[in-house]
């Protein structure tokens, strides 16, 4: 595909989509974080937000390069509300395969390691917490989130309230919260009172309860407490987590924890590791720029954004050929949104309805349905903006007033395109032999039946029943092929 500009043949848009997509190939090559070598480091991970796929993939490079670094220990300082079960997973599996201990530090003061970060705490080699934190909430929440079902006894369903922070057993008030043994008389034999009630339900949290509880027996943490994090949303504080032997200690911050945790034994691949942790250097490993860069597309509200610019902008390369900036730019922006939306998990139908309903508008300025396109486009594209990424996930939405600022844009010019339709039609006609009756033309020579007259700086054949003198004013009453009628004014 080749663009003219002033006569020039150049392949601009093709050349710059290719640069796009080279550039982007170069751009998420592996490159693992960079860390200060030596065997007497600590190497100091921040899992800081939602846990997403940039957060996942700063995870597993650091950790690669901690071991191949020769560092004693990694620590990860945790302070998430949870995140997509998939970057969890990636991110639990690189430590139990690592070579290394991996110590979870919930920090600062009044952070947390909500949901997912409760699973990543329960595999690490050593678990710790800041004083006036939290943990627990650990529900999976589907997309799309949990359909309310009612209870025997009326109110909504208490698994389907995932991270509520609820510190309390969903059951009668008879069970621990740390116990995790179901109250009598629930829900069936031997079941909880707060069992999911539908298959997928059933099968979605039975698959989770599994996981975690095989993460606690592994690191010989209370698996009943995990258990019921996951089937009844419990939440617990610092402390009562050191009591209920759900972490292995309470630091003040990280000197502490290096401290406290000098001379503890782990297990580490069917050994026993002793911690040498006093006087270890401490380096900070901070992501790269890639992970940061695909940190901020992986974004959903990012992503949402970069998909209607690209979307606009090879609409307005469409409607105007060799512009070239806005199919460029809509190219490159749509190239990063899909790419975003391969690793995020979107609604398909969603993002079919912010398509249509975007066309839709556009195709108001062309087509004279006097806004009832543009505002079923409108409506279409609000409700595919809003299930884009239908997900209860904390940090995993669009942001509301994004969409907001995008649905104002398309209302106003529909709005617009609306007013400018009504008041043309209430123009009169201004072309076009219409546009001639009732004007004035010039009488060239004296004339009565045939003559001719002079309109718009032309000579017309003019026809009039009445005598026309040359130089007076006729009007227009009729127009007749070439040939005009007219009549004294």
């Amino acid at each position: 595909m080749k663009v003219s500009v002033r006569g020039r043949r150049f392949p601009g848009l093709l050349a710059m989509l290719l640069l796009a997509l080279a550039v982007g190939c170069q751009l998420f090559a592996a490159a693992p974080p960079r860390a200060a070598a030596g065997s007497d480091t600590a190497a100091i991970l921040e899992i800081n937000g939602a846990i997403g796929p940039a957060t996942s993939r700063y995870v597993v490079r650091a950790l690669e390069t901690a071991q191949k670094n020769g560092s004693r220990l990694v620590v990860l300082e945790m302070d998430t509300p949870g995140g997509l079960d998939s970057a969890m997973r990636d991110i639990i599996r690189a430590i139990l395969a690592s070579s290394i201990p991996v110590v979870a530090y919930v920090s600062p003061s009044g952070a947390r390691a909500a949901s997912a970060g409760t699973y990543i705490l329960y595999a690490c080699h050593v678990a710790a917490m800041a004083p006036a934190t939290n943990l627990g909430a650990a529900t999976p929440v589907p997309i799309g989130g949990e359909p309310d079902v009612p209870l025997p006894g009326g109110g909504a369903h208490p698994a389907d309230k995932p991270d509520s922070g609820a510190g309390t057993n969903s059951g009668s008030d008879k069970s621990h919260p740390g116990s995790g043994k179901p109250p009598e008389g629930a829900a069936g034999e031997g079941e909880p009172a707060n069992a999911p009630r539908s298959a997928m339900e059933r099968k979605v949290v039975n698959d989770a309860v599994a996981y975690i509880r095989g993460l606690a027996e592994l690191r010989g943490r209370n698996a009943d407490w995990a258990e019921q994090a996951v089937r009844g949303a419990a939440s617990l504080s610092a402390n009562a987590a050191l009591e209920q032997k759900v972490i292995d200690l309470v630091a003040r911050d990280l000197p502490d924890l290096l401290t406290r945790i000098d001379g503890r034994e782990v297990q580490l691949d069917n050994r026993t590791e002793k911690l040498v942790t006093r006087d270890l250097a401490v380096v900070r490993v901070k992501p790269d720029w890639r992970t940061q860069l695909l940190a901020v597309i992986t974004n959903p509200t990012v992503a949402y954004g970069l998909m209607v610019i690209g979307i606009w902008g090879l609409l307005l390369e469409g409607y105007n050929p060799g512009a070239v900036l806005p199919g460029v730019a809509g190219s490159i922006c749509l190239l990063i949104a899909l790419f975003a939306f391969q690793i995020l998990s979107v609604n398909y139908a969603g993002l079919a309805l912010v398509v249509v309903g975007t066309a839709m508008i556009i195709a108001e300025f062309f087509f004279p349905t006097y806004g009832s396109l543009g505002v079923g486009g409108l409506i279409a594209f609000i409700v595919g903006s809003l299930i884009l990424f239908d997900t209860d996930v904390p940090g995993m939405n669009v942001g509301r007033p994004l969409i907001a600022a995008f649905a104002t844009v398309g209302g106003l010019m529909i709005a617009g395109i609306v007013y400018m339709a009504t008041r043309a039609m209430r123009h009169p006609i201004a072309t076009g032999a219409q546009a001639m009756i009732g004007a004035s033309a010039e009488v060239v020579a004296d004339f009565t039946g045939k003559g001719r007259v002079r309109y718009g700086g032309e000579l017309w054949n003019a026809r009039s029943d009445a005598a026309l003198r040359a130089g007076e004013l006729a009007r227009i009453v009729k127009v007749e092929g070439l040939t005009l009628w007219v009549e004294p004014q």
